[in-house]
């Protein structure tokens, strides 16, 4: 079963997600899927073994949704994380950042005891 979380318009009061989407991240999102001429891509956010810190970032494109995975709907636009990846993530915020050192797509993770200097590696 897939989980679809969509803050409705009729609410004033924003559902209590495991994960936010920010409105930074879910604007790139929409600029990059408008360039790919694909509207059925989801921002996927995934987290695996590796990186310096025991545990690495990932974020990719998908237009696959698997059982069990979260989404949840920004402006349009989706992101994707599969349930092994949530636990991880549970609390954090996916948002997206440009500035001198390039652009990127980054989670502000409060599980994290550590992180790498780069910020792509973490552990729990």
């Amino acid at each position: 079963m897939t989980n679809i979380v969509t803050p409705t318009a009729e609410s004033t009061e924003t559902p209590e997600l495991p994960i936010q989407f920010s409105d930074s991240a879910a604007i790139k999102v929409k600029q990059l899927v408008e360039e790919e001429e694909n509207p059925a891509l989801k921002l996927r956010v995934y987290v695996t073994g590796g990186g310096c810190s025991g545990f690495q970032y990932g974020f990719t494109f998908d237009e696959d949704v698997n059982a069990g995975d979260m989404e949840i709907e920004k402006q349009g636009v989706s992101m994707v994380i599969d349930p092994m990846s949530l636990q991880y993530l549970v609390g954090g915020i996916v948002d997206y950042t440009e500035g001198l050192e390039g652009s990127r797509f980054f989670v502000n993770n409060p599980n994290a005891t550590t992180t790498c200097g780069c910020g792509a590696s973490f552990s729990v």
